[in-house]
């Protein structure tokens, strides 16, 4: 697998549509975040995957608002929010 970088939520429209095999990395360290094998159409405007590589490879926060915030799990940069069970299939989250 070739390996791309994921950016950070404020830059993850352009991955939206990106289907290539290979590895999404955290834009400032380069931490393995996500598989492209996880990966799946969503009506987001950001990219969408149904789990992550490994269990550190995010971290989640609770927000006041309702979904977890998700960072890289090795520098912290923000990534976005997973949503509970509006992935793929029922069950499974969307990060």
């Amino acid at each position: 697998m070739d390996e791309m970088s994921y950016c950070s939520f404020s830059g993850g429209e352009e991955f939206k549509n990106h289907f290539q095999a290979g590895m999404y990395v955290c834009s400032e360290c380069g931490h393995e975040l996500f598989s492209s094998m996880s990966k799946f159409e969503h009506s987001s405007p950001w990219p969408a995957f149904s789990e992550t590589i490994h269990e550190d490879s995010v971290s989640k926060h609770p927000e006041a608002w309702g979904p977890l915030k998700v960072c890289c799990g090795k520098c912290g940069n923000g990534l976005g929010h997973e949503f509970l069970y509006d992935g793929p299939t029922e069950g499974l989250s969307r990060f």
